[in-house]
C-alpha cells in the first residue's frame, strides 16, 4: 500500500500527527495486561480535561463516533419512553431515528438547515413532553453551525430529563463544558478535532445518568453497548473483567493525541481554532463566496460554503483533489450538489492550509467555464 499524500480539509478524518501514527505501531499488550492499565487511566484522565467534567465514567468505545450516538441512547432509553432531540442537519435526524430504534416516542424540535435550534423552543418541548432523554448536536457536522448549549442545561438539570450532547465535531475544536452545562451524557469521535485515526467514540456519563441506566427495567437493546457491562472491564477496583477485545494500538494513538492536546493546551488549541477558522471565512467571502451557517453560530472547524451556480461543485471538488492534493466534503442534505464542507480540525488547522486552500480555489474558480449566454 503507497497512497498519496493529502491535505485532510475535509469533514473528516482529519490530517494526524505523526507521534500519533508512531505511538500506533508501537508493540501490542494484551488488553488484560497490568501494563495496559496506565493507558486507559491515561485516556480517561485526558478525555476528563477535554470533555472538562469529572465523571468517573469516562472512556473511549471501541468503534466509531456513531457508536457512541448509540452507546448513549440505547442505554438511557427504554421502549415506549418520551425522547425529544433537535433536528437541523444531518446528525439530529440520525439521533431521532436511533431512538425511534430503540423504542422511543420522539418528538423532533427542527429549525433550517444553517439556523441553531432555538433554546426557548428546545426547553419549552422538554417542560410539555418531560421526556426521559434530551438530545441535541453541538456542532452541527452537515450545516457547520455551532448550537448553544448552556441555557438548555440549566432548564432541563431542573428535570428529570436526561441531556445528551453529540460532541463528534466540536472536541478539542470548541469550548465544550459537559458539567457546567449540566450535561449528562457528551460523545465525540477521535477522526475530528482530536487528529486521531477514526476508531474510537470518546464517551461521558454524569452519575446521574450512569444511575439511570443501572435502574433500567428492560436490557440494554445493545449487547456490545451495555454500559453496565462495559463497566466491569473499564473499573479496575474489582479486577478487569473480559468484555471484548480493545483495540490497542487505537487506544495508543488516542492516549497520545489527547497528550499533544494538553501540551499545546486545551485552551491555546480553541484560540488557533476560532482565529483560523475566521482568516477561512473572510477569505471564502474575499472570493464572493455564502457561507451557510447562520451568522453567530459558525463553527470555526467546520464550514459549509455554497458555490456559484454556473459551477458544477463535484467537478470541481475532485480537481482541488487531483491537482492541489486537498480534500473537502460535499454538501449533504439541503446542501447536496451546491456546497462544499471544509474542515479544520486538529492537527490540518493551520495557516498555511488555510491559504493554500484559498489560493487553490481562486484559481479553480478563475477557471471554471463562464454560464452560457442567454437571449
Amino acid at each position: 500500500m503507497f497512497p498519496p499524500e493529502r491535505i485532510l480539509m475535509g469533514p473528516g478524518p482529519s490530517d494526524v500527527h505523526p507521534a500519533v501514527l508512531r505511538a500506533q505501531s508501537q508493540p501490542l499488550l494484551g488488553h488484560l495486561d497490568p501494563d495496559f492499565t496506565p493507558v486507559l487511566e491515561q485516556i480517561a484522565s485526558g478525555l476528563r480535561t477535554v470533555f472538562r467534567t469529572g465523571n468517573p465514567v469516562t472512556f473511549a468505545v471501541s468503534a466509531t463516533g456513531m457508536a457512541g450516538m448509540e452507546a448513549a441512547l440505547v442505554n438511557l432509553v427504554e421502549p415506549g419512553d418520551d425522547v425529544v432531540v433537535g433536528v437541523n442537519g444531518v446528525f439530529g435526524g440520525r439521533m431521532a431515528e436511533v431512538a425511534r430504534r430503540a423504542g422511543a416516542t420522539v418528538h423532533t424540535v427542527e429549525a433550517d438547515w444553517g439556523r441553531i435550534i432555538d433554546p426557548a423552543a428546545f426547553i419549552d418541548a422538554v417542560e410539555r413532553h418531560r421526556p426521559r432523554v434530551a438530545g441535541l448536536v453541538h456542532a452541527e457536522t452537515s450545516t457547520g453551525v455551532h448550537q448553544p448549549v448552556a441555557e438548555i442545561g440549566t432548564a432541563v438539570a431542573d428535570t428529570d430529563t436526561l441531556l445528551v450532547l453529540d460532541t463528534v465535531t466540536s472536541l478539542a475544536g470548541v469550548d465544550v463544558r459537559v458539567d457546567d452545562w449540566d450535561v449528562d451524557v457528551a460523545y465525540s469521535g477521535t477522526q475530528k478535532c482530536l487528529s486521531v485515526p477514526p476508531g474510537l467514540a470518546p464517551i461521558t456519563f454524569s452519575e446521574r445518568a450512569v444511575q439511570r441506566v443501572r435502574e433500567r427495567t428492560t436490557p440494554v437493546q445493545s449487547w456490545y453497548l451495555d454500559l453496565t457491562l462495559l463497566l466491569g472491564y473499564l473499573d479496575g477496583r474489582g479486577g478487569r473483567t473480559y468484555h471484548h477485545t480493545a483495540p490497542i494500538s487505537s487506544l495508543y494513538g488516542l492516549a497520545t493525541g489527547l497528550d499533544l492536546v494538553l501540551e499545546e493546551g486545551l485552551e491555546a488549541r480553541l484560540a488557533r481554532h476560532a482565529t483560523l477558522g475566521a482568516l477561512l471565512h473572510e477569505g471564502l467571502e474575499a472570493l464572493g463566496l455564502e457561507l451557510l451557517a447562520e451568522p453567530g453560530h459558525r463553527l470555526p472547524q467546520l464550514t459549509t460554503v455554497a458555490l456559484p451556480d454556473d459551477v458544477d461543485e463535484a467537478a470541481l471538488r475532485a480537481r482541488l483533489l487531483t491537482e492541489h492534493g486537498i480534500e473537502v466534503g460535499a454538501g449533504l442534505g439541503t446542501f447536496a450538489g451546491r456546497a462544499w464542507r471544509i474542515g479544520l480540525m486538529g492537527h490540518a488547522c493551520s495557516e498555511r492550509n488555510v491559504r493554500l486552500l484559498l489560493a487553490a480555489l481562486e484559481r479553480l474558480l478563475d477557471q471554471a467555464p463562464a454560464p452560457t449566454a442567454t437571449t
